[in-house]
């Protein structure tokens, strides 16, 4: 799969589905209708989420392959590539998908809120399992927007669909929160790595040599998206992954100034930051003192 074909409009994508076009902007294609496949591999310039009833070969989405479970929903936003190897099987496969331009939500309170939705930049690992119930909801949500779509287009048409389409992703949210919660365990897991990450990170020279640590590269570390990190950290903490970055850049603030021997400057720099004004600035909003004035109380 070294090759792609671009999928930049709804059409393309039906046409590669063997569908016809109801609707330029949106379309839902139900998988039992299609022909099967064996491989392809799409660059998409539009969002795309796929419901897969049964496994349909390994999915690549970047570079992270993904068996598929019955009952996944897998989320796709313009710019990305995704493909299916079924490493030589034909493939039947089952399930839905809801594909639709851009351009659809643009003026809308959707358009305004998508980015909001950060499963949509989630890896193909990190999908959506769902329920019985839950499957029964979203295929729900899909039937009534396929519904509209199958209307004659009328001046009620965008808001009718758009709002269906909101209502679907929100009932994603909800069952993504729910998936978290689920999943405690591990993301306890997850939690713990990144607090071992953390105090490896301070312990070594990494914090001098790469400057402090991002969410994105310690997302990376823990091999997860750095909104599916952002995302875990939030619920499991209450404070946002950035947020507890910096309460531990506090605490190990705290341990060297209580050696009298370091300066402030040279603290500044085993912590990773570019100049000690930055550590100033972020000790004093955290402690509501400097650290100078910090070493006094000590």
């Amino acid at each position: 799969m070294k090759d792609f074909e671009r999928i930049d409009t709804v059409r393309q994508y039906n046409e590669s589905m063997g569908v016809d076009t109801l609707h330029p902007l949106v379309s839902v294609v139900n998988f039992d209708e299609i022909p099967t496949y064996h491989n392809f591999r799409r660059h998409m310039g539009v969002y795309a989420v796929f419901l897969k009833n049964i496994k349909c070969g390994d999915m690549r989405y970047g570079c992270q392959p993904y068996d598929y479970e019955d009952g996944t929903l897998v989320f796709i936003s313009p710019g990305q590539v995704y493909g299916i190897d079924s490493k030589g099987e034909i493939i039947k496969p089952s399930g839905k998908a809801l594909v639709f331009h851009p351009d659809l939500i643009v003026g809308t309170h959707l358009g305004k809120q998508i980015k909001d939705y950060s499963f949509f930049s989630y890896e193909v690992n990190e999908a959506l399992h769902l329920s019985k119930k839950e499957s029964a909801t979203i295929n729900d949500c899909l039937d009534k927007i396929a519904s509209e779509i199958d209307l004659n287009i009328d001046k009620h048409s965008k808001t009718l669909i758009v709002s269906n389409i909101e209502l679907f992703l929100n009932y994603c949210m909800r069952f993504y929160d729910r998936q978290f919660i689920t999943r405690t365990n591990a993301n306890n897991d997850v939690l713990l790595r990144f607090e071992n990450l953390l105090n490896d990170y301070f312990k070594s020279n990494l914090a001098h040599n790469l400057g402090l640590p991002t969410v994105t590269w310690c997302a990376e570390q823990l091999h997860l998206s750095p909104n599916y990190f952002g995302d875990l950290i939030k619920k499991e903490t209450g404070i946002t992954a950035l947020d507890y970055i910096q309460s531990k850049l506090i605490e190990e603030a705290k341990l060297k100034i209580f050696d009298p021997t370091k300066s402030i400057n040279k603290i500044a720099d085993e912590l990773g930051f570019k100049y000690q004004q930055h550590l100033t600035r972020l000790f004093k909003q955290k402690t509501g003192m400097t650290p100078n004035e910090y070493r006094s109380m000590s």
